[in-house]
């Protein structure tokens, strides 16, 4: 089911059938590096976390984390959505592109219609963004979007400290 559409991309509910691209993003060294290891080597595993992850997130939520495709191509280049996570009072935006679609402005497009979509349709009064310090990238690409740094927290109770902002609906 399609989301939204952006002038460059669609976006849309993952399905079973984005298995394999699921493997190769989460073992993408940026993905390893930033968001972790999620032990995901093949099809079966990689349906698991889309069951378990995606598919569970838009029954029990109404959101999740959708599968981005270049409408130029059709081809599956990131992951981009809202995360509920018990540690925050409201959803979190998460964003992972693929390495080779990186830097060409596919994260802040998509982030910036799905912050909107859940200002409009979800009814968001507030969302989260958060990324590990050092992620440079990620910590610009908060701030692009109009998010106030509030502080470090660990967020996923991982005893690793991260960056914590915020934007509230305008």
């Amino acid at each position: 089911m399609t989301i939204l559409q952006t002038p460059r991309t669609i976006v849309r509910q993952a399905t079973l059938d984005d298995a394999a691209f699921v493997i190769e993003l989460l073992n993408e060294p940026g993905w390893i590096r930033f968001i972790g290891d999620r032990d995901i080597h093949d099809l079966d595993a990689a349906r698991a976390y889309i069951h378990e992850r995606l598919l569970s997130s838009y029954a029990k939520h109404g959101f999740g984390s959708y599968v981005t495709c270049e409408k130029s191509t059709g081809k599956q280049i990131g992951l981009i959505g809202f995360v509920k996570r018990d540690t925050l009072d409201a959803p979190d935006i998460g964003y992972a592109v693929c390495q080779a679609h990186q830097g060409k402005g596919y994260a802040f497009e998509v982030c910036q219609a799905l912050m909107q979509h859940g200002w409009e349709n979800l009814g968001f009064d507030q969302l989260y963004g958060y990324c590990l310090p050092d992620n440079v990238a990620s910590v610009n690409l908060l701030e692009k979007l109009g998010m106030t740094y509030l502080r470090d927290e660990d967020v996923n109770q991982s005893d690793e400290m991260c960056r914590l902002y915020r934007a509230t609906h305008p």
